[in-house]
């Protein structure tokens, strides 16, 4: 999927922040940038510009942003559809005009059409695929998932993959994977004007099965909410650096995840059958709404699933108003040696869940071999639902 660099030109603060909030609560992932360019130089795909002030302002900037970024889509805001402020906007190079406040359906499709002339201009490299994970609580099995799945995908696609540990001071994949990494997180983020391909070579660790770990920190304190912005640029460095990005984001909502499930092409909910967790999940999903990531890119997963359920999974669609997208089954022994011997499961031999997690990743390498049934507009009730509804 294309992910986007965005530019808010505005003095205006909420005038930023309410296309801010737009930006990111589309399907297609876009991240806002506070300087005219990236860190690496690279322009923005995406303008918006307020012409609400002095037009002539706003035009001459307009002018100025289409020769330092031909290839972006300018999208001009004016208080009002004056015909002489349109036609001003199209001969200084914008691509969209807009009134205030914007129309969300309308502008998330300006946004779609910028993407795909993005990916379809000529010389274009293939956007890399952003899938973060994120546990409805701790101990869901939410770093299992997300190393298996890593592996698999580099050992089925043989395309360049990293996985990332958001979390600090606990942060366990490497450990998983039984790598002893020297660097970690902090260093890429502390260092990102001069994160370049080679630097970032010395930062990584490569696995066997070919999956490259950027390690958690080691302090409990960092990253944190000041370092939010630098874990959005990052990501979006190493979206051209790697085809598939893999993000542990533990079980936490804080600043530090916010900003990855903001760059996420999929967001994972990993969950358990039990009563706890489908509250969390619940609750989870709905603050992920209330942040403006676009529900469209949330997946449930059900981890240590088997009969007989403590919840059923379809009282758990009910109270999560979500299909469960992949279910992977509970078996403590063949995970537990896996985890111990730092081995992961698709290279430990046969068994049901290494199974599971080959044609779980088999779905996000081609997504229309088997597409999950369409969500429910609306929470149901069913038989036995109301005793977890009072619950929370």
């Amino acid at each position: 999927m294309a992910h986007l660099v965005g530019l808010i030109v505005s003095d205006d603060d909420a005038f930023k922040k309410h296309f801010g909030r737009l930006l990111r609560a589309g399907a297609i992932p876009v991240s806002v940038l506070d300087d005219r360019v990236g860190r690496d130089g690279t322009p923005p795909d995406l303008i918006i510009v307020d012409t609400r002030g002095d037009a002539s302002l706003a035009m001459s900037s307009i002018e100025r942003l289409r020769g330092s970024a031909p290839g972006a889509g300018i999208f001009a805001v004016a208080t009002a559809a004056d015909p002489e402020v349109i036609l001003q906007s199209m001969r200084a190079g914008a691509n969209e005009f807009f009134t205030w406040p914007p129309v969300e359906e309308t502008f998330h499709g300006a946004v779609r059409r910028t993407a795909a002339r993005r990916e379809t201009a000529q010389g274009t490299r293939p956007s890399a695929t952003t899938l973060v994970f994120f546990g409805a609580k701790g101990g869901a099995g939410t770093t299992t998932v997300a190393v298996n799945c890593g592996v698999e995908l580099a050992r089925l696609s043989k395309r360049s993959a990293v996985i990332v540990d958001l979390k600090p001071g606990l942060g366990e994949v490497a450990l998983f994977l039984g790598v002893r990494p020297r660097y970690s997180l902090l260093d890429a983020i502390d260092n990102l004007h001069r994160l370049d391909r080679e630097f970032l070579k010395e930062l990584v660790v490569k696995h066997k099965s070919g999956i490259e770990i950027l390690a958690g920190s080691d302090q409990f304190d960092r990253p944190g909410a000041a370092d939010a912005g630098a874990i959005e640029e990052l990501f979006r460095l190493l979206a051209r650096q790697y085809e598939y990005i893999l993000v542990d984001a533990g079980s936490q909502i804080n600043s530090v995840t916010v900003a990855a499930l903001y760059t996420a092409d999929r967001i994972f909910m990993v969950a358990n059958p039990d009563v706890p967790s489908v509250r969390n999940a619940q609750r989870l999903l709905d603050r992920v709404r209330q942040l403006g990531a676009c529900g469209e890119r949330v997946r449930v997963l059900l981890n240590r699933a088997a009969e007989p359920y403590p919840i059923p999974p379809k009282q758990i669609e009910a109270a999560l108003g979500h299909p469960i997208h992949h279910t992977f089954p509970s078996d403590y022994k063949t995970v537990s040696t896996a985890l111990n011997s730092g081995v992961p499961l698709a290279l430990t031999g046969n068994s049901d869940i290494a199974a599971q997690f080959d044609h779980f990743t088999r779905l996000i390498l081609e997504p229309d071999a088997a597409a999950p049934g369409p969500q429910p507009s609306a929470r149901r009730r069913v038989p036995g639902l109301e005793r977890l509804a009072s619950i929370w």
